[in-house]
């Protein structure tokens, strides 16, 4: 009856003429089986939770319109879950993945199936772990092939993912519960990586360097994800122009650019063309270093692969071989901004325009129907009696949406909602205004800090509401760039700045033309940005910081769409195989 009812959604949707009706209704089914395996990095060998034994996981490859299945089998003691990141989840929000908002965790031993279709969406997406901090090495490509041409003229020799990581010589859950049990800042990683490998900056590692092979005057698409736990990147391929033409699986106005900055939870396709003059190596190096914002403590080290071209005087392949360890590092040699650049990284973020074209419209909601502000910002709380705490001043840290920190809760949100149970786990009066209006951005970062309040509050609104989130950062402890990730929906970036939003002077600055679609926005460093989107996919929906170190401190929320009118505005009824609490 479920995939009757999926097959009867996709066939209204090609009448309704929002998918095109040459899609096939092909079923891809996979199979992820969560379980340790031994994995060597920086000379430390330690069991990694992983998918098949993968490093990172495999890349789940499909075409737009497609069915999927995705069987995920739990073989080892713990929770987990997967998240199929940027995938909208029209009316399967049973799907979606987060613990304990759209389901109860996978057990131990126990399987579940999720089973969704890829509607209207196209390009680079990925999937990770969402439980605790299993997507440390719980990550991968989801790739959506497009049914169409792609819109722009450059042929592309091939594509690659180019995902970024991060690795901890020691145990993460131990990170995460030292960091939860003491309040302070969590132990930053040993090393970032390329598709699961630090490269030559790192001890040990010169042989663990990611190489791909490229033909001179050929391009290829790079699609690069950022699955990193706590930090922003900045990435650069030396000698090199990156085209920009595809953000969280969405199309853009192409635009030239020596680096990216990429949060975590975005994606970015790029065009290279491989014009340039190699050396006797054959090799051009490319790297990625943290876009500082915070004075936290942080991993200040570099990660890099290369660019291996092959010999442009033979048909022959340059032989591939591992480069010398490299000992020293100029960011302006590399194409790379300094870390604490926000003047580079603001310029690129405002040259990310929609396509906005005939056959891909840009949908962005010209009046609303609700507007919600809130704060987004971290906290220091009064240590218990009796306890140690390492935040500051013998306090811990938190982080809040509007002072509400939010508190998962033990059972499925999204369970309770369909069956309409009464229960004191979570409420829909998630306050949609700050508590009381302030110099957010200005305020001494320590003396106006304000103690959080601990629940499980979200918001709730109609199907078909046009809806604005004001996302306000604050300076207390630090000014920071927090890059905020919405399930079940794409949003329009519509405005952003620095400071504190203004009602009545912002919103006549904002972009309704051709706005950014994304899933994750970086919302400034000691700014704002305002997003707006339809929401018309019923069920529950996270909302949340996408540095892991912010969510477990309370920086989410969450909103229920209510079902509308006949069947294709209702939420399907859950599966047979739906795990329990």
């Amino acid at each position: 009856m479920e995939g009757f009812c999926q097959l009867v959604v996709v066939t209204l949707l090609i009448i309704a003429g929002i998918l095109p009706s040459c899609l096939s209704q092909t079923t891809q089914r996979f199979e992820f089986n969560v379980e340790w395996k031994k994995v060597t990095r920086l000379c430390h060998t330690k069991p990694l939770l992983t998918v098949n034994g993968e490093y990172p996981g495999p890349t789940i490859g499909v075409h737009e319109g497609d069915h999927v299945e995705i069987k995920v089998t739990n073989r080892i003691a713990q929770n987990t879950t997967i998240h199929w990141h940027g995938i909208r989840q029209l009316r399967t929000g049973w799907a979606d993945g987060p613990s304990y908002i759209t389901q109860c965790p996978i057990g131990g031993g126990k399987s579940y199936t999720y089973k969704f279709t890829v509607i209207n969406q196209r390009g680079t997406l990925w999937w990770h772990a969402h439980y605790s901090w299993q997507r440390a090495s719980v990550y991968g490509a989801f790739i959506i092939q497009p049914r169409m041409p792609y819109p722009f003229s450059a042929p592309i020799q091939d594509d690659f993912p180019i995902i970024f990581g991060e690795w901890w010589n020691g145990d993460v859950d131990s990170v995460e519960s030292e960091m939860m049990k003491y309040g302070g800042g969590p132990a930053i990683s040993n090393a970032y990586t390329i598709n699961g490998l630090p490269g030559p900056f790192y001890p040990c590692s010169n042989k663990d360097t990611f190489v791909k092979s490229v033909e001179h005057g050929k391009t290829y698409m790079l699609r690069i994800i950022n699955a990193a736990l706590n930090d922003e990147l900045f990435f650069a391929v030396v000698n090199h122009t990156l085209t920009v033409v595809e953000i969280d699986a969405v199309y853009t106005k192409p635009f030239k650019t020596k680096a990216i900055m990429i949060a975590p939870g975005q994606t970015t396709n790029v065009l290279l063309t491989a014009n340039q003059v190699p050396d006797s190596s054959g090799m051009f190096l490319m790297a990625a270093w943290t876009y500082l914002t915070s004075i936290f403590p942080f991993n200040n080290s570099t990660t890099a692969g290369f660019l291996q071209y092959k010999n442009p005087r033979s048909s022959a392949d340059r032989k591939t071989k591992h480069p010398k360890k490299v000992t020293t590092f100029d960011p302006v040699m590399y194409n790379l901004p300094h870390m604490e650049d926000t003047k580079y990284y603001t310029k690129f973020s405002d040259n990310l325009r929609s396509l906005a074209s005939p056959q891909y419209p840009c949908n962005v909601p010209k009046t609303i129907h609700k507007r919600v502000v809130t704060v987004i910002s971290l906290n220091l709380q009064d240590c218990p009696t009796n306890k140690t705490c390492k935040g500051y001043a013998n306090k811990r840290f938190y982080a809040s949406m509007n002072n509400q920190s939010f508190v998962p809760p033990s059972s499925s949100i999204l369970e309770s909602h369909y069956k309409k149970l009464r229960t004191t786990q979570f409420s829909t009066d998630f306050p949609e205004k700050p508590r009381k209006p302030f110099d957010y951005t200005g305020v001494d970062p320590l003396t106006e800090n304000m103690n959080t309040e601990f629940g499980t509050k979200i918001l709730q609104v109609p199907y078909g509401t046009n809806l604005e989130i004001v996302l306000q950062g604050t300076s207390f402890l630090n000014v920071e760039n927090h890059p905020i990730h919405v399930h079940g929906h794409n949003f329009f970036i519509v405005g952003k700045g620095f400071g504190n939003f203004n009602v009545s002077k912002d919103p006549a600055k904002y972009n309704l033309v051709d706005p950014p679609e994304r899933n994750t926005v970086a919302v400034p460093s000691g700014g704002w940005a305002t997003i707006r989107f339809k929401a018309d996919n019923p069920g529950v929906w996270f909302i949340h910081c996408h540095l892991e170190e912010h969510t477990s401190w309370g920086l989410a929320s969450g909103f229920i769409v209510k079902n509308g009118d006949g069947p294709s505005q209702c939420l399907l009824p859950p599966p047979k195989d739906l795990p329990s609490c």
